[in-house]
């Protein structure tokens, strides 16, 4: 299915969910991730349960440290 993540349009299994897409994007250090799916976050703890859905937008930002 298609999805799109970032702004980039994607394909995924049907069965992938959004802790897939993070762990694909961003490697297992997911310390500083907020993620939202079509313009809702979605809380850390519930990324594993979260089923993606055709055409879902998702946003993944990384906090940065600096100044």
């Amino acid at each position: 299915m298609e999805i799109t993540i970032n702004n980039k349009q994607t394909n995924v299994e049907e069965t992938t969910s959004l802790a897939d897409v993070v762990h694909s994007t961003h490697g297992e250090n997911t310390k500083g991730i907020a993620v939202a799916i079509n313009q809702t976050v979605i809380p850390k703890n519930e990324w594993t349960s979260t089923t993606l859905n055709q055409n879902d937008s998702i946003i993944i930002i990384k906090a940065t440290q600096g100044g």
